[in-house]
């Protein structure tokens, strides 16, 4: 394995007009790894995809992929990337296979490697009876399984999915999960935009939360929910009970302020090693008379993170929705 990450971006900038889609954005990920790339529409992460897929050039700053320079090598790294986008870049009219080996012609593949490759492809990710049906017939899930097939089809060391599992359902997005790992396991690096916040969370081995077209956070999961608070036990004691025992009860687990709700008889407790005390919580609670109704203990999520990061949901503006759609790597490809 190198030294050299296998993707970086140093001070990435790009403006639409007079509005800055990218504020100096700075990204490392390592070879054989995952970087979940988070934030709300608007942020800057699909310009940077199409800046580090070489579908777009920076204004100021610069990036490296597989080791080479996005600007000065854009014809190298083609060949050794994928990319998959938000939506299926196949022709509906081909059949699943027909598909497949149109996109291996277009990468040079000769056309008994490129058929192949298709059939490889195709059971790789459980097309093999759908292989002769145009697609569209083919599902959602499908469809977008097809696509990632299709950005896989000269094996690139990196791969690039923007979004990849919009739309889908639960049962597809966690087909595509097991894909993605999969494909991670067999040492290919991964730069992985996304809305879903249980997808970062299963996922990366590394986050970057973008806003304004910049990193205001970086690290792992776990990291990350730090930076909003630990864990909680969190209980609502029953109209009979002792509102205030209770809060006594709790301040030897306390390590920080209680919040009491009053009006819904709830209490918020932050604590550490949480799981552990649940057992001595109950025995304490039961043995001063507190009744409870409820009691559970949460743990940080993602979506606090987001939240608390950005001030704001996934679900604003999004720029890069209103620029002109690249065309599809694979046909931009000489």
């Amino acid at each position: 394995m190198s030294n050299r990450p296998a993707i970086l971006a140093e001070g990435l900038q790009k403006y639409y007009g007079k509005t800055r889609a990218l504020a100096g954005l700075d990204l490392v990920a390592e070879e054989g790894t995952v970087l979940g790339l988070l934030g709300p529409n608007g942020a800057g992460k699909t310009t940077a995809v199409r800046i580090l897929t070489t579908l777009l050039k920076p204004d100021a700053g610069r990036a490296e992929v597989a080791g080479l320079d996005v600007v000065k090598h854009a014809d190298a790294i083609r060949a050794r990337i994928g990319l998959a986008g938000q939506y299926a870049a196949v022709d509906e009219n081909l059949t699943g296979y027909e598909n497949l080996v149109m996109f291996g012609q277009l990468y040079h593949l000769s056309g008994k490697v490129a058929r192949q490759r298709a059939n490889d492809l195709l059971e790789r990710f459980d097309l093999v009876d759908a292989a002769r049906r145009t697609v569209k017939t083919y599902s959602g899930g499908m469809r977008r399984r097809l696509d990632l097939a299709a950005s896989l089809i000269l094996t690139p060391p990196v791969l690039f999915l923007d979004e990849p599992t919009t739309g889908l359902d639960i049962r597809g997005r966690l087909a595509m999960w097991e894909v993605i790992s999969a494909l991670v396991a067999d040492g290919t690096t991964v730069l992985l935009t996304t809305q879903y916040l249980e997808e970062a969370d299963q996922l990366a081995n590394q986050i970057a939360v973008v806003d304004l077209g910049r990193v205001i956070a970086r690290g792992t999961s776990d990291e990350l929910k730090a930076q909003v608070g630990g864990e909680r036990l969190e209980f609502t004691v029953a109209y009979e009970g002792n509102l205030d025992a209770a809060e006594q009860a709790m301040r030897p687990y306390s390590v920080g302020e209680i919040q009491v709700i009053a009006d819904d008889r709830h209490l918020i407790v932050p604590v550490s090693n949480g799981a552990q005390l649940l057992a001595s919580v109950v025995r304490d609670l039961d043995a001063a008379q507190i009744p409870v109704e409820d009691l559970a203990l949460r743990r940080p999520t993602l979506d606090d993170v987001f939240l608390a990061l950005t001030g704001r949901t996934t679900t604003t503006g999004d720029l890069s929705k209103d620029t002109p759609a690249p065309q599809p790597l694979a046909r931009s490809t000489r």
